[in-house]
């Protein structure tokens, strides 16, 4: 399987894992699964078993077989701390991720109460190391609760990916997040956004000095709509913050 990604946030994708399930109104038209489900059945295929999630131990090294320094984004088919995958082999993809240093890791769920507490434990009194990113996907303000397990949680740099955003957010508690991604929803049944949604999170990112990317608009595919918010792309990272510790201060300066 190919790493390479148009996600414009990141560089590669790695799937340790594959297949997930659905668990909230963001998952409704999930595009993995929709493209893992057209090769249900055909035999050979990495997808033969569609979306039914697998766990891929052949693949857990791959990242140290890439020499260049990459920005890459964890399980895009999947989502490692779905409750069937077992702590014992999210165990190994952190030992790969820890070896291999020389690379960027981000890692994005929405099952953000499980991540908060593998991280806590396995860093218990430290911090995850600054080249793993660990992040949860909130589509709207009903799912606010997964920012604030990312709050507790015990990373250098934590980041919120809001997409799709299906609707208003509200007002986002942003203590300790340092980079925050907004997108439309892309695909033959995407949910319409609106600007002012947009706008509402990009201001208060501004406010409180928190990295923000825009993605996309979305529509029937992911560039339908291009990604340009007030007449500019927003392509700002989190900058890591020199010995940062566990649930100090708040998001980090910004990169643009």
């Amino acid at each position: 399987m190919s790493n390479a990604t148009q996600i414009e946030w990141t560089d590669s994708t790695w799937n340790p894992v594959t297949g997930c399930s659905k668990i909230s109104a963001g998952c409704d038209h999930c595009y993995a699964e929709r493209f893992s489900e057209r090769f249900r059945g055909v035999q050979g295929h990495p997808f033969e078993n569609g979306f039914d999630l697998q766990l891929r131990p052949e693949r857990l090294d791959q990242p140290l077989k890439w020499r260049g320094s990459r920005m890459i984004f964890v399980n895009s088919m999947s989502d490692l701390f779905h409750k069937e995958v077992p702590f014992s082999f999210i165990d190994r993809v952190f030992d790969t991720m820890e070896r291999a240093d020389w690379h960027k890791f981000q890692i994005l769920t929405k099952r953000s109460s499980r991540l908060r507490n593998y991280v806590n434990s396995r860093y218990a009194g430290g911090s995850a190391p600054p080249h793993i990113w660990l992040g949860a996907s909130v589509e709207d303000g009903s799912k606010k609760s997964r920012a604030r397990h990312i709050q507790e949680t015990n990373a250098s740099i934590r980041f919120l990916s809001i997409e799709p955003l299906i609707s208003a957010i509200g007002k986002l508690d942003l203590d300790g997040i340092h980079w925050v991604i907004v997108g439309g929803e892309s695909g033959p049944h995407a949910r319409p956004i609106r600007i002012e949604w947009v706008q509402e999170v990009r201001d208060q990112c501004r406010r409180a000095r928190v990295a923000f990317f825009f993605k996309q608009w979305g529509g029937f595919r992911p560039k339908s709509g291009g990604r340009t918010l007030e007449g500019r792309e927003w392509n700002e990272f989190p900058v890591t913050p020199p010995a940062f510790s566990a649930r100090q201060g708040k998001g980090t300066g910004v990169a643009a």
